[in-house]
């Protein structure tokens, strides 16, 4: 049972993007005290969802309306007024004015939005009623097994993240698509600091397939309702629930079989461990070897090596291991490679890189590269 947040509303259902599936979500947050905060793909081919997005005040948002199913995305002019009309209906229908909605919108890539379709099935949705955030998971899937939904509290507060993404995710801001909720008090500039602070070791810490997406935009909403909460503890539950959402989608990733965790520690600092992380946990070869069960590590030591220009990085000075079994610089023998291979059959994966120069330290999440993502994604829009 995904549990209420005081001072937020909710409406889902399906508006004919999608067959017999809902395709459609808009969430508000009622109170005048509420803050946000939001950030947005880094992409050169943003649609016009975030391109409308980047030019509100992130701090004054109201409420978000997604689309699922289609992105929106390369659709020139059209595209951008439909934009504006779904976000001026989104207003209207939370009463409030359209530059407080932010628009999100996933799926295919190069459509317009059948409007009149999609304005008979809004005008036939019922009033928005209490936030249900597992519909508003639900509602959000594109090629997702699953809703992704995960709570904590904070006092007398609770945070409420929902979000949907298993492909095309190699974040350059955030992530696919994600919207957080709490009934805290607390006050745009530090919201945003502390979101911002949790989106870089959380939605920026995954990759399914190293392909930044065109529409990725995550956003946090605070009604105020609950009162003030410590920061540190705020922060804190904000960071574990965003943390259980990119586990969850790691290991959703299209045709994932294993949720692969790379931890890398011993690093100059922590933007160079993240460096290493993301190689070893974008590499086809290390992907390819953990979906086998191949206790393979020739693989990862590669994927470190070829961060060319990280000159400190010395061969003499790096351990890898694999769940905490040393797989390197100690001697095989069969008896390891056993250990190793059966360690690798399990649901999920943890691969050690310890650099052996400093301090910094990084983790990131991945999944294995399966068959079942090339057919995915060779047949997704035939």
């Amino acid at each position: 049972m995904i549990p209420a947040v005081p001072g937020f509303t909710s409406l889902t259902g399906n508006i004919g993007i999608k067959d017999n599936r809902p395709d459609f979500a808009l969430l508000g947050v009622n109170t005048p005290e509420a803050a946000s905060a939001v950030v947005f793909t880094q992409s050169r081919f943003a649609g016009p969802s975030v391109r409308l997005g980047r030019e509100i005040d992130p701090s004054a948002l109201r409420g978000v309306v997604v689309v699922s199913g289609n992105a929106n995305v390369a659709t020139g002019g059209q595209g951008l007024a439909d934009a504006r009309w779904l976000r001026a209906w989104a207003g209207e229908t939370l009463g409030c004015p359209a530059e407080q909605i932010l628009v999100a919108s996933t799926g295919v890539i190069g459509v317009l939005y059948p409007v009149e379709r999609m304005l008979a099935g809004m005008d036939a949705l019922p009033a928005p009623g209490p936030a249900d955030l597992g519909a508003v998971a639900e509602a959000i899937m594109t090629t997702d097994t699953r809703p992704k939904c995960a709570s904590r509290t904070v006092g007398n507060a609770i945070v409420v993240g929902v979000a949907k993404g298993v492909g095309m995710m190699e974040p350059n801001m955030a992530t696919m698509l994600s919207f957080l909720t709490t009934d805290a008090q607390i006050s745009t500039d530090d919201l945003d600091r502390i979101f911002r602070a949790v989106v870089d070791r959380t939605f920026n810490a995954v990759s399914i397939d190293s392909d930044t997406s065109t529409s990725d935009t995550a956003a946090v909403f605070a009604s105020g309702e609950a009162g003030p909460v410590n920061h540190v503890e705020f922060e804190a539950a904000l960071l574990e629930v965003c943390t259980e959402l990119v586990r969850m989608i790691a290991s959703d990733g299209e045709g994932a079989s294993k949720l692969i965790e790379v931890r890398v520690t011993g690093a100059r600092d922590d933007a160079q461990a993240k460096l290493v992380a993301k190689s070893v946990a974008n590499s086809p070869l290390v992907k390819t070897a953990v979906h086998g069960a191949d206790p393979n590590w020739g693989r990862v030591a590669m994927a470190v090596g070829k961060c060319e220009s990280e000159i400190d990085i010395l061969e003499e000075n790096v351990r890898i291991a694999f769940g905490g079994l040393e797989a390197y610089p100690v001697p095989g023998s069969p008896q390891r490679r056993a250990e190793l291979q059966e360690y690798l059959r399990g649901d999920e994966v943890v691969i050690e890189v310890d650099l052996g120069i400093a301090a910094g330290a990084f983790t990131v999440y991945g999944c294995d590269l399966t068959e079942g993502y090339i057919r995915i994604n060779a047949d997704y829009t035939t």
